[in-house]
């Protein structure tokens, strides 16, 4: 499992603390693959109609939406952000799944629900931005049913990358990957079993399918709210500034994986 912690600093990056504040302005989050990821999660969660979802850090509420609507199931989504949880609830209300779905603020690594109670947990590029990763997955676990699902995609390293790229995406986002091998263990040491893995390259396709699950209108209201706060916030605009270049070779090195284990 790589580990990084001394050249790290430990905690969050300074441009990291800004990275989903910025985005729960704008009102979009997104994660590797999009909704052909999204769909290969559910169908690996066995997530159904009758079923009862947790969807940790649920940004502002596409798949949680996405999941009531498509597949009928009752959903949670929860995250740390109120902002994010607010654009979550108008997007639940403009989708019409208010009936099924419900979203509220809490901190992955101390949950609000009771022992055994969902029959499938998932998270979207959320662990890789937790220092104590292996407190977020067993927090998951606690809450699932015996025989359900917990799953995850992850940032994931494809190969042990140099230093000056893990300094790059830790600093640039604040983000700490594993590779595949690290993503199982995590999984193992928290309890779950008859793991499924799938780790995927990262490309122009799949950077398209980040956005699939937003409408035109979503888009366009992101696009405006981030020119907006570029010419009006002094902040946003050294954030921009600040963040570095990505390494020309770094898809060599970064992808996104699916871990699915049952407890």
């Amino acid at each position: 499992m790589i580990r990084y912690r001394i050249s790290l600093d430990g905690g969050s990056s300074e441009l990291g603390k800004f990275y989903f504040k910025w985005q729960a302005y704008w009102g979009c989050t997104k994660h590797g693959g999009g909704l052909k990821a999204t769909k290969e999660l559910v169908e690996l969660c066995r997530i159904n109609k009758g079923k009862y979802v947790l969807d940790v850090g649920c940004g502002v509420g596409a798949t949680a939406c996405y999941i009531a609507e498509k597949y009928g199931s009752r959903v949670i989504g929860v995250d740390i952000l109120k902002e994010m949880i607010e654009w979550a609830n108008k997007r639940a209300k403009r989708k019409g799944v208010e009936d099924r779905i419900e979203f509220m603020t809490a901190d992955a690594q101390n949950l609000p629900f009771r022992d055994a109670l969902f029959d499938a947990v998932i998270g979207e590029t959320i662990i890789s931005f937790i220092e104590d990763k292996c407190k977020v997955i067993e927090e998951c676990v606690r809450v699932v049913k015996e025989e359900g699902y917990v799953g995850f995609n992850e940032p994931t390293w494809i190969r042990e990358p140099p230093l000056n790229i893990v300094e790059y995406y830790f600093h640039a986002v604040g983000a700490r990957p594993e590779t595949p091998e690290g993503w199982i263990e995590l999984l193992k040491t928290s309890g779950l079993r008859d793991i499924t893995m799938r780790v995927h390259r990262l490309s122009i396709l799949s950077k398209l399918d980040e956005v699939r699950m937003y409408s035109l209108r979503d888009l366009l209201r992101a696009t405006y709210r981030f020119l907006s706060l570029y010419a009006k916030n002094p902040d946003f605009r050294k954030y921009v500034k600040e963040v570095p270049r990505p390494p020309r070779n770094i898809l060599k090195y970064l992808g996104y994986g699916i871990y699915v284990g049952r407890r």
